[in-house]
């Protein structure tokens, strides 16, 4: 373990700070709608609430402290978390389906990234009947969306600032729920019955359509991925410090709110929510006031985390190219246009679309659980393959695949009453992210790569060519070889036979993801000294991929290594000491119209030709669009070249012939 490793990961009291401030904002504010949509339109009875509770209290244990908070924090790569961190601790074992489940994790946190600003914030902003039962629904989406807008609106310029109030913030809400439930669970502490599993069997086996309870009951667990996603930010040990905290005061409000029902067995909750009517009298308004605090905060960190998961997606080349910015000098603070206008716009139309946080529940959880799903079906191979234990991998198979498992089943009871909204979104999400790796993986399989060194003497020959206007004074490729021996042949295409381009430098520039997150190193081979390098550079998929910065700092790096000349080759401008020019080109690879390819490598062709044409470019990617580029187009085979047939015609030469013979005689 590095030392920056183990001083993240030291208790500290601005460590648990943070992870209250940005990781537990999901799950701490499920309090406000999760026993309301348990009970639902259903009769309050004991067997109800008290099943209903110990649903509550075991899910918290076995998914978010065991499964989350024990194991997962124990699948760390190199500190961070997440699953893009554990796909590239598993992808090393060679094991090609591994890709899916990370893919499939992706593509459902962002449609989740759709539903829980718009769920938590009008369960807060519906709070205010409490003070108003009066309130008409139309006032309430409309400051919802009020809300929603000027969250999404901010995020451009970073949130460093705000952040450091995150957690002050977090810490009274925590208190605030602890508080309330507190006092109304000593009120009637028969409810702490419900610790005893018995009481959730029950529910899920005897209760009327009891077991599809569990789409409500599973709200109390959204956010759980947060803890393990963030992990870079708090480290484990805050984390797990800091759990044992927000558990505790969420069960205090969730027993508190079980103990406030029971006093009102034999009724309906009608527009009643549970978690404002403890609040004593006096208080409601800064309930209201605190709750929608804490679910901004809640739907801040999911913005957030979804540029980091999308912004690592991209660098894995698993997502289109799309624009990132830094707002603010904050280490790992990004802002993703795209991104945030797509969250923004899904965020206000599933509150147009479904009105009342009621009917939101309906969209939610249905596509977490898959996500969850998958994070175990990674962790179980994980620890399979690298702690050599397949009983202990296959009993957590069995235990986290069944209670997941049941909780997906009774999910899905909500697919035709919103879940396909959720589900739709993710299925959009994946074809588009299976379009750019099928597209990737053709590309690689039908690039041809040569010797280099065959090479060096047509170079050296082609910079002493002075009959070839030169292209520029340094010349610089990107390159998808990743080793000084072999070059991409589509490079030694545009260089000799596309056009000529003859120059005083050559340099092929090849960048390479690697799975250590926070990666940042070079390294240089000499083809031709002080004529021809190539460049590999080792990025981190949570590292900077400025290209072009990084590129700049190994040229001034080698310069005063004595390797390179960076002032002007030509002598009008050398005399004054002007830097070398640069000129960079880009190589698209097209499908050859010559290729026979099949309808499914034709259908992936197409879809990716139609997402990059609405995704960032190259240059753009590479930070390279200021400078002197040049962009290519090269055909590639992706497939047996098509076979044509053409046959003189005999007929017309001998006919031509026949011409030209009487036109003689006429002479």
């Amino acid at each position: 373990m590095s030392d920056k490793e183990a001083q993240r990961n030291k208790l500290t009291s601005a460590g648990l700070l943070v992870a209250l401030g940005i990781i537990y904002g999901d799950i701490g504010t499920s309090p406000i709608y999760t026993l309301r949509f348990i009970v639902g339109d259903r009769t309050i009875s004991e067997e109800l609430i008290l099943g209903g509770l110990s649903c509550v209290f075991w899910t918290l244990t076995i998914i978010t402290t065991i499964k989350y908070v024990i194991l997962a924090l124990n699948a760390d790569n190199k500190g961070e978390g997440g699953i893009f961190a554990l796909y590239a601790l598993v992808r090393r074992y060679k094991a090609g389906w591994v890709i899916f489940p990370a893919i499939i994790g992706c593509c459902t946190l962002i449609a989740d990234g759709f539903i829980t600003p718009a769920i938590s914030v009008t369960s807060a902003i519906e709070g205010l009947r409490s003070i108003s039962p009066g309130i008409e629904q139309e006032t309430i989406i409309a400051i919802v969306i009020g809300i929603l807008i000027a969250l999404f609106l901010f995020q451009q310029f970073g949130s460093s600032v705000v952040g450091k109030t995150f957690g002050p913030v977090m810490l009274v809400w925590f208190a605030f729920i602890g508080t309330i439930g507190g006092i109304k669970l000593f009120e009637n502490l028969s409810v702490l019955k419900a610790l005893n599993p018995s009481y959730a069997i029950d529910l899920l086996t005897l209760y009327p359509r009891g077991f599809w309870i569990l789409g409500a009951i599973f709200l109390c667990t959204t956010g759980a991925e947060a803890m393990y996603s963030d992990l870079g930010h708090c480290g484990k040990v805050n984390i797990r410090v800091g759990w044992t905290l927000v558990k505790i005061c969420l069960l205090l409000c969730y027993f508190g709110q079980g103990a406030y029902l029971l006093e009102h067995s034999g009724e309906q909750l009608g527009d009643t929510i549970p978690f404002f009517a403890i609040i004593p009298n006096g208080f409601e308004l800064f309930g209201v006031l605190i709750a929608t605090m804490a679910t901004v905060i809640a739907s801040q960190a999911l913005i957030s985390g979804t540029f980091t998961m999308v912004n690592e997606a991209m660098k894995l080349k698993l997502w289109p190219s799309t624009r990132v910015r830094y707002p603010s000098e904050l280490k790992g603070q990004i802002y993703m246009p795209a991104i945030n206008w797509m969250l923004m716009l899904g965020s206000i139309l599933v509150v147009l679309r479904f009105k009342e946080s009621d009917a939101m529940q309906a969209a939610y959880g249905l596509a977490i659980t898959f996500d969850m799903l998958m994070t175990t079906s990674l962790l179980v191979f994980y620890f399979g393959m690298t702690r050599k234990s397949r009983v202990r991998a296959g009993f957590m198979a069995l235990v986290f695949i069944t209670v997941e498992g049941s909780f997906l089943i009774s999910n899905l009871d909500k697919f035709t009453h919103g879940g396909w909204f959720a589900f739709s979104v993710a299925f959009i999400m994946f074809l588009m992210m299976f379009i750019q790796m099928k597209a990737r993986k053709l590309r690689e399989r039908h690039t041809d790569f040569v010797d280099l060194k065959h090479y060096v003497p047509l170079i050296q020959d082609l910079q002493s060519d002075t009959t070839i206007p030169k292209e520029s004074t340094n010349l610089v490729y990107m390159a998808l070889a990743d080793s000084r021996r072999q070059i991409d042949n589509n490079i030694i295409y545009s260089i000799f036979r596309k056009r000529p381009k003859r120059a005083d430098v050559y340099w092929f520039l090849h960048v390479d993801t690697v799975d250590s997150p926070f990666t940042s190193k070079y390294s240089v081979d000499t083809i031709i000294p002080k004529k021809c390098f190539f460049v590999r550079i080792k990025l981190g998929f949570k590292a900077d991929h400025r290209v072009n910065l990084l590129f700049n700092k190994i040229l001034h790096d080698m310069s005063e290594n004595g390797e390179i000349d960076l002032v002007s080759h030509y002598d009008s401008l050398r005399k004054h000491s002007m830097s070398a020019d640069f000129k960079f080109i880009i190589l698209h690879s097209l499908a050859s119209i010559d290729s026979e390819i099949s309808t499914f490598d034709n259908v992936i062709i197409q879809g990716y030709r139609f997402i990059k044409k609405y995704s960032l470019s190259t240059e753009e990617q590479y930070g390279l669009e200021l400078a002197n580029v040049e962009v290519e187009r090269v055909p590639i085979m992706v497939g047996p070249q098509a076979k044509v047939k053409i046959k003189r015609e005999k007929e017309d030469a001998a006919r031509e012939k026949e011409i030209r013979y009487n036109d003689f005689k006429a002479v």
